[in-house]
């Protein structure tokens, strides 16, 4: 028996982009020690006065069956964040909370694509974006960013694929270039959306983690509202990988549907994790600004040890947790570079043709491990790419 096309095809016939990381965890576990700057996940675990409220509410009985849609409380909780922070009218029923933000990516989806329409995106891009969009039938489109634009997306680039499109996804703060869209480059967005009438999903899961600029939510731009789903996380704002919670936002009547589409996928969150998060977001911009704190930080570590040489170029890094490097002048792709640095010195990090084609000839290092070993792999990263451009 055969499986489905929508299975076999969901990588598009290629490799995933996990490659690298994959090697790198092999080694680690036949007993090799490996720097991972691969995946977004915090060197600091959940804080444990998160965690001791998740305790709390298990053992007070929150561990069956949630409301499908997400408690009132922590619906209400993120709806407030949402109106002070855009100054969007939100409530509760224009929220749905889910297991994390994959999840929500994929509802979104499902919401605005019918299967054969086709779904727009922007290159370089997070590696599972092709794939979702697979998964709910639709027929994926990327759309090239530009390193010399620090990949700031063009709207005539955009326009030349909209009129034949459903909806179009954006990422800012961007994973994997750090890029934070100006409010030109959203209005302009925006324009290309009601022009064309596409749905816009917004994923905003580092909207905590801003370094220059400032984070704007497009539904906060004149009449985008009714057109636009956000995707959230407690994941990066929280450190609460693990967790599994997120939500859509979006108009009243989109998330009456994707309560009834939840109601046959995931069946909800479970409902001390939902009181956790409720926790979370409880101890405010202040909690979240020391999540963020070592990002921040880091990136300014890197400037300084990147600033004294000449061979690998550092993509302005406004937001996020990562940095985007051009390896060009090695000569080398962005998946050889990789492999040859953890073969050679056992330093992981991600190609840039895992994100895309406009990343190719670029890295992907992810500001992910204490500071002393973070400049040390910077070091040992920048003298490979001087050796090997020599």
């Amino acid at each position: 028996m055969n499986l489905s096309q929508r299975m076999q095809t969901l990588t598009g016939g290629g490799s995933d982009g996990w490659d690298v990381f994959i090697k790198a965890r092999k080694m680690i576990a036949e007993g090799t020690p490996v720097t991972e700057l691969t995946i977004g996940e915090h060197d600091i675990r959940t804080a444990a006065l998160i965690l001791q409220d998740m305790h709390k509410s298990a053992l007070g009985g929150h561990t069956g069956y949630a409301m499908v849609p997400g408690t009132d409380t922590l619906r209400d909780t993120v709806a407030k964040r949402t109106s002070e922070r855009t100054g969007v009218p939100t409530t509760h029923d224009n929220v749905l909370i889910t297991p994390g933000g994959q999840s929500a990516l994929f509802a979104a989806h499902a919401a605005a694509c019918d299967p054969g329409d086709t779904a727009l995106y922007l290159d370089p891009y997070y590696a599972t974006y092709p794939g979702t969009i697979r998964g709910v039938s639709a027929i994926p489109h990327a759309i090239q960013t530009r390193a010399e634009d620090a990949f700031q997306p063009r709207a005539s680039d955009i326009t030349a694929h909209a009129q034949t499109a459903k909806s179009l996804l954006i990422n800012s703060p961007n994973n994997p270039t750090g890029t934070v869209y100006s409010r030109d480059t959203l209005v302009g967005i925006a324009k290309v959306c009601m022009d064309n009438d596409l749905w816009l999903i917004s994923d905003e899961v580092y909207d905590t983690q801003v370094w220059e600029g400032e984070h704007i939510s497009p539904q906060s731009l004149p009449d985008m509202a009714e057109r636009t789903l956000v995707v959230g996380s407690m994941s990066k704002s929280h450190a609460m990988t693990g967790s599994r919670c997120g939500w859509v936002i979006g108009p009243e009547k989109v998330i009456a549907h994707l309560i009834t589409f939840a109601t046959h996928t995931t069946y909800g969150v479970p409902g001390f994790i939902q009181d956790a998060s409720v926790f979370a977001l409880d101890q405010g911009p202040n909690f979240e600004a020391e999540i963020a704190a070592p990002f921040k930080r880091r990136r300014a570590i890197a400037q300084r040890v990147l600033s004294g040489q000449n061979t690998i170029g550092l993509i302005p890094t406004q937001g996020a947790m990562y940095l985007m490097l051009d390896i060009r002048a090695t000569g080398m792709t962005g998946d050889d570079f990789a492999n040859a640095l953890l073969d050679e010195h056992h330093v992981a990090v991600m190609p840039g043709e895992s994100f895309g084609q406009a990343a190719a000839g670029h890295i992907r290092v992810a500001m992910t491990i204490d500071d002393a070993d973070f400049e040390q792999a910077l070091h040992t990263l920048t003298a490979f790419a001087e050796a090997r451009a020599a």
